[in-house]
């Protein structure tokens, strides 16, 4: 996930990514390496703070368990939202120093992992560990790509996310607990906030948020099966609905923060919670990582992004097997765990996703999760261009572009461009 994470209601705190963690020695502190012994399974992740690592700390515990004859190796790397460990691990694979396993998004994120011949077709080990019969085929189909599967997810997480402060929302005698119906509700309640002297009726930060802030907009304008023809080549970026989802995603524009291109997400986080702010949307890492000292529905409350509802854009943190990686015997034992019941339940009741597997008791994981595991069971999935799922890293990294030009720029037509060109690019 490119957050950080928490757990689970409204006040807000630290941001996301990772710096080298405390499980196990790793010789350089950075990507790849050469191991310091031959069971040594060096794991490259973003993972190092609140939430993030204390799900990492249940897996490698299981691991330890499960996997006797190895030694995890943190191999974690700080900042960014998960860009800076790109960056490093791209620089690794490169240099022909993979990692024994390294975390990435799944979905289409992996395709340049794929085209480069950077990691290994993992189909067989779904057989060997009963993955094709514990995720659902739903998600199965979502992660297979050209009828081979690379990567085993560890969690799910829910990118169209809602989280307001029903405090704020009185003073403009809007109800928490009822979500907008669709894009233009909500564009009438935050004109009450605004008139009800609320500054920033919607906060919002830089980057991959603004990504999140689109793409439910445009799920919420275009409907499940065109938003995500977007991504696969069958919806037009230059139609005329896509205009009228960015001209709406413009307005809401307007309701935010000044600073949005200076703050991280934790940061408006924390307008909704010191009450200067009434709604933010990010996803459900929020409740794990932010969240975890206030009571559900009274400091806040959570839904869909409005126009959403019945549909949940999905992100999954998985793991590799890379191509002539480091003890790759070790890193399948790390792939057993990271996909087995113990671990999906020792990572996901820490870091406030949900478990990947259809087996996992509800009853074990706090309310949030609870929920979105019903709706994961019921709602149609869509995939998040933002977290990987729906586009390449190339192709991400053009539209985080042409969108914090846009928050300047406020030019529709350059954006919509834009947007399709990105698209275009392999």
């Amino acid at each position: 996930m490119r957050g950080g994470l928490r757990k689970t209601v409204a006040v807000l705190g630290a941001a996301g990514l990772l710096a080298v963690s405390a499980c196990g020695n790793s010789d350089d502190g950075g990507g790849g390496g050469d191991s310091a012994a031959s069971k040594d399974v060096t794991v490259f992740t973003w993972w190092a703070d609140g939430g993030e690592k204390a799900g990492l700390d249940g897996l490698v515990s299981v691991f330890g368990t499960e996997c006797k004859d190895y030694k995890f190796v943190n191999s974690a790397v700080a900042g960014g939202a998960g860009s800076n460990a790109k960056q490093v691990l791209a620089n690794d694979l490169a240099a022909g120093k993979p990692p024994s396993t390294f975390q990435a998004h799944a979905g289409a994120e992996l395709g340049d992992y794929i085209k480069a011949g950077q990691v290994d077709d993992v189909s067989g080990l779904y057989q060997e560990f009963g993955l094709d019969k514990a995720f659902p085929q739903s998600l199965i189909d979502n992660l297979t790509v050209d009828g081979k599967i690379y990567s085993i997810p560890a969690n799910v997480h829910r990118a169209n996310v809602v989280w307001a402060n029903p405090t704020v929302l009185k003073k403009a005698n809007l109800d928490g607990a009822t979500a907008p119906a669709n894009v233009d509700a909500w564009i009438a309640d935050l004109e009450k906030l605004k008139a009800a002297g609320v500054k920033a009726p919607l906060a919002i930060s830089k980057g991959f948020a603004q990504e999140m802030l689109v793409e439910a907009v445009l799920l919420a304008e275009l409907g499940p099966d065109a938003f995500t023809g977007l991504w696969n080549g069958k919806t037009d970026w230059a139609g005329a609905n896509v205009t009228a989802a960015l001209n709406k995603y413009k307005t809401l524009l307007s309701y935010t923060n000044a600073d949005r291109e200076a703050i991280d997400w934790p940061d408006a986080l924390q307008y909704v919670n010191k009450g200067q702010a009434g709604y933010t949307l990010m996803g459900d890492w929020v409740a794990a990582q932010q969240l975890a000292d206030k009571i559900p529905d009274t400091a806040y409350t959570y839904w869909p992004a409005p126009g959403t509802a019945g549909n949940f854009q999905y992100l999954a943190d998985s793991f590799t097997l890379p191509t002539n990686g480091q003890d790759p015997e070790g890193a399948k034992c790390w792939l057993k765990v990271t996909g087995s019941a113990e671990g999906q339940k020792a990572f996901n009741t820490k870091k406030g996703s949900i478990p990947a597997r259809s087996d996992a008791v509800p009853a074990d994981y706090p309310k949030y999760q609870q929920s979105a595991m019903a709706d994961w069971k019921k709602d149609k999935i869509v995939p998040s261009c933002a977290h990987g799922a729906a586009c390449t890293l190339g192709q991400n990294n053009d539209i985080l572009s042409a969108i914090s030009q846009f928050s300047g720029s406020q030019n529709v037509a350059q954006l919509q461009t834009a947007l399709g060109n990105a698209m275009k690019t392999s």
